[in-house]
């Protein structure tokens, strides 16, 4: 038995990103791909893959992209799971966007930082109860004996009626990006990929080979 993927293949060709279609403003640019993406029906279309170091070795998971503010991409988690670590120790990261049925990916690297408290605080107000609670009770990223300990946990939570408050290791942080690649799959392999790197002032705007 075995998987066979080597005869796997799709020929991109529903769209183009041609010279014309390029903006100055990578923001903007990623604003029409995401409500296009949203238009397109993709599924989750603000999930992306975030990627991070921990000395030489990389780890990625799928968080999910809460807003586009001020030139940074946000998102939430909890600060003590394995990417918060990691995040402390190295503030570099990557983010990766993949919209199959537009057939396009972005491509974000950047530094992050944590998110002031009270946006922190307004974002885990505005999640359903049964998800702050769920990031209340969850020691995320550690190793537990059973689902059922969780499931204790939550049912025990709701039991003793306690206060649904973030918890100071849970909140935001916000990605200012150094780099923007818009990759648009091509015929033939021929790919668009057009990469924004971050000058003092501007913009730089280059055409990459696929």
């Amino acid at each position: 038995m075995g998987i066979k993927l080597a005869h796997i293949r799709k020929n991109y060709q529903k769209s183009k990103l041609s010279d014309g279609d390029v903006i100055g403003d990578p923001f903007l640019l990623f604003e029409n791909w995401y409500n296009e993406a949203v238009k397109n029906g993709e599924s989750e279309p603000n999930a992306m893959v975030l990627s991070t170091v921990n000395g030489n070795k990389p780890s990625a998971r799928i968080v999910l992209l809460k807003e586009l503010s001020e030139g940074s991409f946000l998102f939430f988690t909890n600060y003590n799971s394995r990417k918060g670590n990691e995040l402390k120790l190295n503030p570099f990261v990557a983010l990766t966007l993949f919209w199959p049925g537009l057939e396009r990916q972005v491509r974000i690297e950047g530094e992050v930082g944590k998110l002031r408290s009270d946006v922190s605080e307004n974002y885990f107000n505005s999640r359903p109860e049964e998800s702050r609670i769920s990031a209340i009770i969850s020691p995320q990223s550690q190793v537990i004996p059973s689902k059922k300990f969780l499931e204790d946990k939550f049912t025990g939570f709701i039991s003793a009626n306690q206060p649904i408050q973030r918890p100071e290791h849970w909140g935001g942080y916000r990605c200012i990006p150094e780099s923007i690649e818009f990759w648009q799959g091509g015929e033939h392999r021929l790919h668009d990929r057009i990469r924004f790197t971050k000058e003092i002032e501007n913009w730089k705007i280059e055409r990459l080979a696929p």
